[in-house]
């Protein structure tokens, strides 16, 4: 039998079988059932909604931020424009200096970080400051299809693919320059990222389920995604990821990752792959992407609080 240690009950004490779920902490003992219970706050399942669409249809793009103030880049037909989310309209600002699709995205909608991108890839770096777009250090090794995390001083890229195949290299930059870490244990793109500089989370690419953790020196394996995939997209952290879309099949799937597995979360309304993400696991943002052709539809994932009940 299951034994309780250390309950902390904060709020109203509850006497007879009167339920009380009107807010968390209330205890009661049930008669019907002969059993304590008790509320508490939690998470209830994750859905996505339809939030207005990009300005323009675009696949293969890069993404950054949160849901209620994100940022969409790049992409495929080759571009450079730029957008801003606010949560429920997307707004144009000024361009890349380099057009390009394939790209990596990080940091934040007013510190953002562009990286490498097209094919054959290229290696430039672009900073963001909420306004224009600004020349940073250009990565080591060029190339398209690469995953990124962290933020605008401290970013993470992985990933990608160089004509000669799909590399496991990772770079760490730090605000003016890129500097090796260390290789993804397996080489691969079309991946997605999630998490910081020290604590990055790399998924999915080239129909692979194989998630890596970094821990600012090193990857280690973590539990496999549920459906293997590729050209997915990610946000969230390290112990709270989010995987959505992808192929093969071109997939609606969502995956929520607790820092060891995966389970599976709301199906996007708009089954696509070559998406971009952003925000986190309870307030995650999905653009783009192509289903079968290009497409402009922005999707928000919410995972709203309730009060449940348990049986001591």
């Amino acid at each position: 039998m299951a034994q309780l240690n250390n309950l902390v009950i904060t709020g109203s004490f509850l006497l007879g079988n009167t339920e009380n779920t009107s807010s968390a902490g209330n205890i009661w003992y049930d008669t019907s059932t002969n059993q304590v219970k008790y509320s508490y706050s939690g998470l209830g399942a994750g859905a996505w909604s339809a939030g207005e669409a990009l300005i323009n249809t675009r696949q293969l793009l890069a993404g950054a931020g949160i849901q209620n103030a994100g940022l969409a880049f790049g992409g495929l037909p080759v571009q450079t424009s730029t957008f801003e989310y606010n949560g429920s309209s997307w707004f144009s600002s000024n361009n890349l200096i380099t057009g390009r699709y394939a790209l990596a995205g990080a940091g934040t909608q007013n510190a953002g970080l562009a990286f490498g991108g097209g094919s054959p890839g290229v290696s430039c770096t672009e900073e963001y400051n909420g306004s224009t777009w600004s020349s940073g250090g250009a990565l080591i090794t060029a190339r398209g299809c690469l995953a990124g995390a962290g933020e605008q001083n401290a970013g993470l890229a992985f990933g990608g693919t160089t004509p000669s195949g799909g590399v496991g290299c990772t770079e760490e930059y730090d605000g003016s320059s890129w500097t090796a870490g260390g290789a993804l244990i397996t080489a691969r793109d079309a991946l997605a990222g999630a998490g910081t500089q020290n604590a990055g989370l790399a998924f999915g690419g080239n129909c692979c389920a194989c998630t890596e953790e970094y821990n600012g020196t090193s990857w280690s394996a973590g539990g496999a995604l549920i459906n293997a995939r590729f050209q997915l997209a990610g946000a969230g952290t390290q112990n709270a990821g989010l995987a959505f879309g992808g192929t093969p099949f071109t997939c609606s799937c969502t995956e929520e990752y607790n820092g060891s597995s995966w389970t599976a979360g709301g199906a996007l309304i708009t089954a696509r792959n070559s998406l971009a993400g952003a925000g986190t696991q309870t307030a995650g943002l999905a653009f783009g992407g192509n289903s079968p052709s290009t497409v402009s539809c922005t999707e928000e994932y919410t995972k709203a609080s309730i009060i449940a009940i348990c049986t001591l």
